[in-house]
């Protein structure tokens, strides 16, 4: 069974979205906001090697760390398409300005 989980960086006003797919074998492949996967020996790995590229887990952030990045809490939520060809286009979000 494999498990996704959603993460995100922020530059200025963007979100950038990659998803951390871990599969059955105990490998793990990231779907960037280029529309590459990129495949990694274990779900470790590519955790490091979003954490060292300044992403965040989904799952993991409050609301003050939504604020430290510019958003608040519900209004965003992770890009959803039909299939990964849809889903690059979405993987990139403009917050507008603001108020």
């Amino acid at each position: 069974m494999t498990r996704d989980e959603w993460w995100l960086a922020t530059i200025g006003r963007t979100v950038i979205w990659a998803r951390l797919r871990v599969l059955e074998a105990g490998t793990a492949e990231v779907f960037d906001s280029d529309g590459n996967t990129l495949p990694y020996d274990s779900e470790d790995t590519a955790r490091s090697m979003l954490l060292d590229a300044e992403f965040v887990a989904w799952d993991g952030l409050d609301a003050e760390d939504a604020l430290e990045r510019g958003f608040a809490p519900g209004e965003i939520a992770p890009p959803q398409a039909q299939d990964d060809a849809r889903l690059r286009d979405r993987m990139v979000q403009s917050l507008g300005a603001r108020a």
